[in-house]
């Protein structure tokens, strides 16, 4: 133990963050969402920032001990809060982290520590690191933080009258299209399409999937009985599916249709179906009940369509973004281009509906479409009855600190 802490106070490290992924957003998102302001990250005095990963700021901070401690005490409750369970998920994170040369050595230098307990890692950040609070061009540092989680319906391999509504593996037509034009939230994004006979064309919306099951009728691998719930499972991206004999087989994202992400609880707030705070999961699903008439129509106006692939059934968790499985309660979906992937970042907001502070080091290993924003986060509860319950009410103001490497 005391070599491992000479060790840390002796090695300085050197790199700037340039991770942007160009892995597939598997996590997509709850009806709830709101866009966070689309204004450019800065560096301001006093408060350092972190930018897009095209132009990360360089921290030319030295590992000063007491220059470090006055940086942390700007994080509400640092010194009190567990770091083992974000440690051993940014160790995760650093199996794709070490390809990058900017990560390669700080995660090189974290792997070797043999059973570090809190205080060796807390060392360890503090002197590697420095937190960097995320905020907006006009110095705002209170963002929008939900939550999601990984469901459980009830389905069949077979089809029948009680299992009826489809799950789809990505189709074979399913053409993936790179014109290097922006996606427009009122047209067609350019990046998914089908082929009709030489002609490239978008393709099929949830409504057209939904009422004509031919379309894609070989491409259905699991069959659920409840359509809100797998309305649901689509917008969290991934989930477990119990059949009749008990076996539980988890799906993960595997491709969209191309169609941006619609929430439906904003058309019920403009409908005046729901008021603003009725807003949530739970009050979807039974205005789902209560109008199955409606039904049909409103979830069709979330024209993206997600489809699946099955799991390996002995992962820990849903798999993210960076290609590994989120850990519950530890694990954020951010916007990448304002936090970098695999990167640790520090928590201030409350615990869902209630005014007691949830202080916590997280981990950035997800993305979402519609995620985006610079003080932006989706908190990954995990699975069972409290992570849905939990995820369903989050939706609440957040501050962010990004953790950085140092530079020499």
């Amino acid at each position: 133990m005391k070599t491992q802490s000479i060790l840390l106070l002796t090695v300085l490290i050197t790199g700037l963050i340039s991770c942007k992924s160009d892995a597939p957003n598997r996590k997509e998102t709850h009806d709830k969402e709101q866009q966070a302001e689309a204004a450019q990250i800065q560096v301001l005095p006093e408060k350092p920032l972190s930018s897009s990963q095209e132009s990360m700021p360089v921290i030319s901070t030295t590992p000063d001990k007491e220059q470090s401690a006055s940086v942390w005490t700007n994080l509400p409750e640092w010194q009190h809060q567990p770091l083992l369970p974000a440690w051993h998920a940014f160790l995760k994170s650093c199996k794709p982290l070490q390809q990058k040369p900017d990560w390669q050595i700080i995660c090189d230098r974290a792997l070797r520590l043999m059973h570090p307990d809190e205080t060796i890692i807390r060392e360890f950040l503090e002197i590697h690191f420095t937190p960097q609070q995320v905020t907006t061009r006009d110095g705002n540092d209170i963002g929008l933080i939900t939550g999601y989680y990984e469901p459980l319906l009830k389905g069949s391999r077979q089809p029948s009258e009680r299992f009826r509504y489809p799950i789809y593996a990505q189709p074979d037509n399913l053409l993936k299209i790179d014109l290097g034009i922006l996606p427009s939230e009122n047209k067609f994004p350019p990046d998914r399409g089908r082929l009709e006979g030489r002609k490239v064309v978008p393709y099929y919306t949830r409504a057209e999937i939904e009422n004509n099951q031919h379309l894609l009728r070989n491409h259905a691998f699991l069959w659920v009985e409840d359509k809100v719930e797998l309305f649901f499972l689509q917008i969290q991206g991934s989930g477990r599916i119990m059949l009749d004999n008990g076996e539980i087989v988890k799906i993960g994202f595997a491709d969209h249709n191309g169609y941006p992400y619609h929430s439906i609880g904003k058309l019920l707030i403009e409908q005046r179906e729901l008021n603003p705070q009725q807003a949530s999961m739970q009050h979807i699903k039974q205005w789902g009940k209560k109008n199955p008439h409606k039904l049909d129509n409103l979830l069709q106006q979330n024209t993206r369509f997600i489809f699946f692939r099955e799991l390996p059934a002995n992962i820990s968790g849903p798999i993210g973004a960076m290609g590994i499985p989120l850990t519950a309660g530890i694990s954020i979906a951010i916007d990448p281009e304002s936090i970098p992937l695999g990167a640790p970042v520090y928590l201030s907001t409350t615990w869902p509906n209630t005014e007691k502070p949830l202080n916590r080091l997280m981990v950035a290993q997800d993305t979402g479409n519609a995620i985006k924003g610079k003080i932006r986060a989706d908190f990954f509860w995990g699975y069972g009855e409290e992570a849905t319950l939990q995820a369903g009410k989050m939706k609440q103001p957040v501050r962010m600190w990004v953790l950085l490497p140092k530079k020499d």
